[in-house]
């Protein structure tokens, strides 16, 4: 296993959004919720806030600090080849793509809306897919990354899909994943999340994370 690597942008991003952890429980009929949100469709992606993001829309300059400083920390080149896995509409991609302007990014997605519905200017190198079967070639790529999507997989799942990162990435890889480190956050994960199948402490991560022979670095985020 590789390093706890986290970048102070991630904080700052995450506070913009406020999140009311008790309204999906109290206010609102979970199960119904959890149902739309599984379908990783339209009511997910662009319905309501209460089942899901509540219309996931491309902001300039919102995924820059985060794209820079993956660049900075692993040294990537211009030409550097990215895949991120879970990349939803490409965002992230996109703002590669401004940073280096030639490098080629590749993103897989297990739903068929967001991929549809990618940013255009990287579109044509998103596709529909699962991690746990990467469609792509050994050491393939300078940098792999995923940000808060492997956790909807089952653990079983979950095992595939490290493996199959360790088995793409030539070089750096990096993940992001949901966790929590006392019974406050735990509780606010649980009331809040749609889509997450595996909930594990930190502790818990990083055992499966050896298991699965994962080498990467990796970072967490937190329901506070």
């Amino acid at each position: 296993m590789g390093e706890y690597v986290d970048f102070n942008v991630l904080n700052s991003m995450r506070s913009m959004t406020k999140r009311d952890y008790t309204e999906r429980i109290c206010k609102n009929n979970k199960l119904n919720l959890v149902e739309k949100a599984m379908m990783l469709d339209r009511e997910y992606w662009d319905g309501d806030r209460s089942s899901g993001y509540g219309g996931y829309k491309y902001i300039p300059g919102h995924w820059t600090p985060l794209a820079a400083a993956l660049i900075e920390h692993y040294k990537l080149p211009d030409d550097a080849k990215i895949l991120d896995i879970g990349c939803g509409k490409g965002y992230l991609l996109y703002e590669f793509k401004l940073l280096l302007p030639n490098a080629t990014v590749f993103g897989l997605d297990a739903s068929h809306y967001s991929v549809e519905n990618a940013k255009e200017e990287v579109k044509d190198n998103i596709q529909v897919g699962s991690a746990n079967s990467l469609p792509y070639q050994d050491a393939n790529f300078d940098l792999v990354i995923s940000l808060n999507a492997l956790q909807i997989l089952t653990n079983y799942d979950l095992f595939k899909a490290l493996k199959e990162i360790e088995r793409v990435g030539k070089q750096h890889k990096w993940i992001l994943i949901e966790s929590y480190r006392n019974e406050e956050e735990k509780l606010n994960m649980l009331n809040w999340q749609l889509t997450q199948r595996t909930f594990y402490r930190i502790d818990e991560w990083q055992w499966f994370m050896d298991l699965a022979g994962y080498s990467g670095d990796y970072a967490f985020t937190f329901y506070q």
